[in-house]
């Protein structure tokens, strides 16, 4: 799914190599203070990303339902034409108009096809974008007691090798899940005054 492109990645084709379990003590004097959090895990345990990604997988399924219906439909209505023209059912001037009038669904059906991906595709980047808004926003306020110089995003190979003593995956997506709670309860909060007063 898109989502995956929210962040940079590099592709390789062997398998990415695992992170070492914490060790005994890490580093504590140094200046640098870095950590790293994995984001397949974010992906699959952040309460905001699973919702989104069944919206957008049941959004994604209802439009190639939707193009391949009125796909089958035109396809059984050039079968027809072509049947009928055979037997010889039209006049030149009907052919030419049924002829006429499946080529227009045609391309009804191809720039129907074009707006359903661009309203999906805008739809994605737009959850990408919140998503990317929703865990910055989180992390600034969590480096705040924290101090690490640098917060990495953790995917596949692109970090070819990081000790677990500096994973706070598990912190974040914590974090990200309790405030993700808190905003969804004011949300619906604010829905039930909404409503009280119509």
């Amino acid at each position: 799914m898109a989502v995956a492109g929210l962040f940079a990645m590099t592709a390789c084709n062997q398998q990415a190599p695992k992170v070492d379990e914490k060790s005994e003590a890490a580093p504590t004097n140094s200046e640098l203070k870095i950590a790293f959090v994995e984001v397949d895990s974010i992906m699959s345990q952040y309460e905001f990303c699973k919702e989104y990604s069944k919206i957008l997988e049941k959004k994604g399924q209802n439009i190639q339902n939707t193009i391949a219906q009125k796909g089958q439909n035109l396809q059984a209505a050039a079968n027809k034409f072509q049947q009928d023209l055979q037997n010889n059912k039209y006049t030149q001037q009907q052919a030419e108009a049924v002829n006429a009038g499946l080529q227009k669904q045609q391309a009804d059906l191809q720039a129907l096809q074009q707006r359903l991906g661009s309203d999906f595709q805008a739809e994605t980047d737009k959850f990408n974008a919140a998503l990317r808004d929703s865990i910055q926003h989180f992390l600034a306020k969590y480096n705040k007691d924290k101090k690490y110089s640098l917060i990495l995003s953790k995917a596949g190979d692109n970090i070819l090798f990081a000790d677990k003593a500096y994973d706070v995956t598990n912190e974040v997506i914590a974090g990200l899940n309790k405030a993700y709670k808190k905003n969804t309860a004011k949300k619906e909060e604010k829905k039930e005054e909404t409503t009280e007063k119509k």
